[in-house]
């Protein structure tokens, strides 16, 4: 079920920075052409960008395919490392934990406030920020179930999944030996 919900997100996403092509393209069409233009287009292009990096992550959680910096750790033993796996696990839901709670806070003021940008428009500030708790929401979820999954691996005496650059390198090490 959270695989789906994360693919939802990432097709939210996709729909997002699409969105956002065809906006900014439009906008400086018409600016070029008819010395016109969309009518709070800077609002809407920083919302479609929260919603187009929020909303993935975590489905990048998920492939483990966040940044990582392996070159003192790939010398370590594979316990070793999956034990720090677990380690960036723990420090990434701490370091979500005030963003969580901060995203919460700003969409229960939006929707209680019932906020909107000034302009043309007056879009209401609330889809933004519901969208933001949310992706952040499931990112910190998918992550937790990572963490409790890698932990029981490695009580288990197996090894976690690492990111896809260090178990690619310990699988052509296996090969070559």
């Amino acid at each position: 079920m959270l695989y789906r919900i994360e693919r939802l997100l990432l097709d939210l996403a996709c729909c997002a920075v699409i969105a956002l092509g065809a906006l900014i393209t439009a906008s400086v069409l018409l600016r070029v052409t008819l010395n016109s233009g969309i009518p709070d287009t800077i609002v809407m292009v920083r919302e479609l960008m929260v919603v187009a990096i929020v909303l993935p992550l975590a489905a990048a959680t998920t492939a483990r395919a966040h940044i990582v910096v392996e070159f003192l750790s790939n010398r370590m033993p594979m316990r070793v490392q999956g034990w720090l796996v677990v380690f960036g696990g723990l420090f990434g839901l701490l370091a979500l934990s005030p963003l969580l709670y901060a995203g919460w806070n700003e969409a229960v003021h939006t929707l209680t406030g019932g906020s909107y940008y000034f302009g043309q428009l007056n879009l209401p500030k609330w889809p933004g920020r519901v969208l933001f708790l949310i992706g952040m929401s499931f990112c910190w979820l998918r992550l937790l179930l990572l963490v409790i999954a890698d932990i029981r691996t490695l009580r288990a005496g197996g090894i976690p999944a690492l990111s896809e650059t260090t178990s690619s390198t310990f699988v052509e090490e296996k090969d070559h030996s």
